[in-house]
């Protein structure tokens, strides 16, 4: 099972939000999201004059970010919403169930 072992403060500042990958440091002053609340990249700083974003950018970011939150690959991700889609009841909530079960989530 294959692990992202890259700068996780460059994952919080794209989401442009604090996913807490980092402990209590995303807590403190340090953050990368308190020194440079800007997206990560060449371009990051002048992307701050947003354009207008689309729907389906708005699902691919926040699709994005439970992956990154629960630490998960594309193809575990896309397995587990296949299961969820496929149980009785409401497939993003099958979701989230599914998610909080891991063991991995559990135990940590």
């Amino acid at each position: 099972m294959a692990r992202y072992t890259g700068p996780v403060c460059r994952l919080c500042r794209r989401e442009s939000q604090k996913l807490f990958l980092k402990g209590k440091r995303c807590s403190t002053e340090k953050c990368a999201m308190e020194r440079r609340n800007y997206p990560p990249g060449q371009h990051g700083a002048a992307r701050m004059r947003r354009r207008r974003v689309s729907e389906y950018a708005v699902q691919l970011r926040e699709k994005q970010k439970v992956r990154r939150i629960y630490g998960l690959q594309e193809a575990q991700f896309r397995n587990l919403f296949r299961r969820a889609a496929g149980e009785q009841g409401i497939t993003g909530d099958n979701l989230i169930v599914a998610l909080e079960s891991r063991l991995d989530n559990v135990v940590y």
